[in-house]
């Protein structure tokens, strides 16, 4: 079984920039809270992310963390400072624009999986990349057919996704996130409702993903282990990176 491996093939990518480059680079970015009353939850955040580069967030409940990959993810545009994605200024962008940006070229994955309980595995894999409308149905399917594979659970794809474990849950979870071959996978808690060996078996996946694949990780997480062997921490407290 899966659950007792790390996973055994990848789906290569050709990478949209020189290997190593930065993919992500936020500049001063600044959050305020309004209500009860003025409160800055994010101080002055830089930094940047490499391609290929596995990074975990970390840091207390409240520090700003969950805020900030909110930011990243281009879902939360209030705030000050820059964004730049990809080479795009992301800052200043209108929703739609966000929206499609987000669909092409960022993957998420949470704490809880949201799969929808009625559609088989294949059928959730599927919809971003039916939503981005850049292939054929059929290419679609087969490109499904390859990020199950990358995870282990190509045998389950004709199955409802409410019958599967949690772990096997999280696993089409993180499929779905790559349909489009996203430069960016951003995680929100992705182990967080797993036990230790699923956790294990995603972080497994993550890390071939950002090293085979060469796409960039992002994850918040109160995992010390996970954190541990990711390839560089970002230790946040009060609303600032502290390293």
């Amino acid at each position: 079984m899966f659950d007792n491996e790390s996973p055994k093939s990848v789906v290569q990518v050709a990478p949209t920039s020189e290997v190593g480059g930065a993919v992500l680079s936020a500049t001063n970015i600044n959050k305020y809270f309004y209500e009860p009353e003025k409160f800055q939850v994010l101080k002055n955040i830089s930094f940047e992310a490499n391609r290929g580069e596995f990074l975990a967030l970390v840091g207390k409940s409240g520090c700003g963390k969950s805020t900030l990959l909110y930011i990243l993810s281009t879902m939360d545009t209030a705030y000050d400072g820059s964004l730049v994605m990809n080479g795009e200024r992301l800052t200043g962008r209108t929703q739609d624009q966000l929206a499609a940006f987000r669909n092409e070229h960022l993957g998420f994955v949470f704490q809880f999986h949201f799969l929808l309980p009625e559609f088989t595995v294949l059928q959730n894999v599927m919809l971003p990349a039916l939503k981005l409308g850049k292939y054929s149905n059929k290419e679609i399917e087969e490109r499904a057919y390859q990020k199950l594979k990358l995870v282990d659970m190509q045998d389950h794809a004709l199955k409802q996704s409410a019958k599967l474990s949690g772990g096997q849950q999280q696993r089409v979870a993180i499929a779905r996130a790559l349909i489009n071959d996203p430069t960016i996978i951003m995680g929100d808690e992705p182990t967080g409702n797993l036990d230790k060996k699923n956790s294990e078996v995603v972080f497994e996946i993550f890390k071939q993903i950002a090293h085979e694949n060469n796409q960039t990780i992002i994850a918040v997480t109160h995992d010390p282990d996970f954190a541990k062997g990711s390839d560089r921490i970002i230790e946040m407290s009060d609303g600032q990176i502290i390293s």
